[in-house]
């Protein structure tokens, strides 16, 4: 990925096949944390209350991610390999052919938030 200004040129820079994931990852993160901020921070388009990233989102050559607090991927790790996704101490990783369900990204934000402080 090359540097950007804003989500929307992060996604449109997206590999072509990721966008419309991009798309609703942005659209649900916004309606879960609608008091956050929308900011790039170290190459990756995220949310952030106050000083604290609360989500980001990242694209890759053959997959996204959604970026949250690690204690928000622990406590919701049984749900994360219901939908069959794989997930890292920080983050959970999905494809375009199965993305991330908006239901559980809701609650993925809503407990990094929470173990943020806000």
């Amino acid at each position: 990925m090359t540097k950007t200004d804003g989500h929307d040129a992060y996604i449109a820079a997206a590999p072509a096949p990721f966008r419309a994931a991009l798309v609703a990852l942005r659209a649900q993160l916004s309606q879960a944390l609608p008091d956050a901020e929308e900011v790039i921070k170290y190459d990756m388009p995220g949310f952030q209350i106050e000083d604290k990233i609360i989500a980001g989102y990242a694209a890759f050559t053959r997959q996204c991610g959604l970026y949250v607090d690690a204690g928000a991927i622990a406590a919701h790790v049984d749900e994360i390999a219901s939908e069959k996704l794989k997930a890292t101490k920080t983050g959970v990783t999905f494809s375009a052919s199965r993305p991330i369900s908006g239901e559980l990204v809701a609650k993925l934000a809503a407990s990094s938030r929470s173990l943020n402080g806000f």
